[in-house]
Formats: C-alpha cells, sequence, structure tokens
C-alpha cells in the first residue's frame, strides 16, 4: 500500500444553500460515490474521510470496498479531515482528492498515479491543461507527518510552499483539475456546459 487516495467528503458545504454537493447526482449517481469508485479503479487504496452527522454521505458510498474515517473536528476546516485522512493511511504516500471535483475521472487519477510510478519522492500536483494548478495532489510518504500538522482551511499548501523544489505539476486535459462546484448556480452552468 505505497499510495493511498484520501477523498475529502467532510466539508459543510454551506455555499449549496441547504442542499449536499456531494450527493448531487452526476451520470446517474451520487457525486461522491462516482468519485470513490473512479478512485477505486486505480488498484489504489481508498479512504473516504466523513464529517459526523451526514448520514447521506455514508450512504452514498454504501457497498464500496472503501475504509471511511470520521473527522470529528471538520467544522475547523480542511486541514483536520486532511488530519484524520493522513492518520489512518498508516505512512503511506497519500494523494489528496477533494470530492467536490466531477470532471477528475479514473483516467485522470490514473494519470497522477504513473506520475506517483515514475518519481515517487516528488509533491505532484494536477494542473489545466494551460497550467493553471489544481487538483488533486501527491504527497509523498516523507511529507505526511507535515500534512499531520496543518492547521485551518488551507489544506496541503503549506507543505507545497515549504517544498518547492519538489514540486511537479501533472499536467490533465481541459479544466479538469480546477473544476470545483460549490453553488447551485455552478452546478447549473456545469451541467449546461456538458
Amino acid at each position: 500500500m505505497d499510495l493511498v487516495i484520501l477523498i475529502l467528503a467532510a466539508g459543510a458545504g454551506t455555499r449549496m444553500r441547504g442542499g449536499d454537493k456531494l450527493t448531487e447526482d452526476v451520470a446517474g449517481e451520487p457525486l461522491l460515490r462516482r468519485q470513490a469508485r473512479a478512485a477505486l479503479a486505480t488498484g489504489c487504496a481508498v479512504i473516504v474521510v466523513l464529517p459526523p452527522g451526514r448520514p447521506a454521505r455514508s450512504a452514498a458510498i454504501e457497498g464500496l470496498p472503501v475504509r471511511t474515517v470520521i473527522a470529528a473536528e471538520a467544522d475547523r476546516g480542511m486541514s483536520a479531515s486532511l488530519r484524520a485522512g493522513v492518520a489512518d493511511a498508516g505512512g503511506a504516500a497519500v494523494m489528496v482528492l477533494p470530492a467536490d471535483m466531477p470532471d477528475l475521472g479514473t483516467a485522470e487519477l490514473d494519470a497522477m498515479v504513473a506520475a506517483f510510478r515514475e518519481t515517487p519522492g516528488m509533491i505532484l500536483r494536477a494542473a489545466a491543461s494551460d497550467g493553471t494548478p489544481g487538483h488533486p495532489a501527491i504527497f509523498p510518504a516523507d511529507l505526511c507527518p507535515a500534512l499531520a500538522r496543518t492547521t485551518g482551511d488551507r489544506g496541503g499548501r503549506d507543505v507545497i510552499a515549504a517544498h518547492p523544489d519538489r514540486l511537479r505539476l501533472v499536467p490533465l486535459p481541459g479544466r479538469a483539475a480546477l473544476t470545483d462546484l460549490d453553488t447551485p448556480e455552478d452546478w447549473a452552468a456545469w451541467r449546461a456546459g456538458r
């Protein structure tokens, strides 16, 4: 288990104004289930980090061979989810995959895994085809202790900033690494453009 995919699915999603973006239908299934299936198809172990008290998210991944971790302090920002996932990853390198990016599928995740196999000591950050940095990101095992100390809502950005010499961008097709749908309007525009 040299690389574990951490699906961060513990955010409050307050900009959805009562809806839950992770249970939005994408190609006939909840987004969170779709992302978990795409991650599993890479052959990597998958950990889904969930918040307490959101049973619809747990139900969305029911029956899939993923491990779930509850981020008890999910309300303290993305770093709480990251810390919970890294603690469960057992010292392996981790791919940090936000759950709310519907243009990321197995092909994009496979490209990230292939880049990790080529350069396992590098921080790998997905980018749009124009080079704009996005998600997901892979952190080598030796940097996981630093991820486990993150605070606030910055995720792994501080770890990346502390090791610029180890960063490599991995271009993905189009804007797949950037598409992040946070509001009902974002979802409507995304669906209209498909």
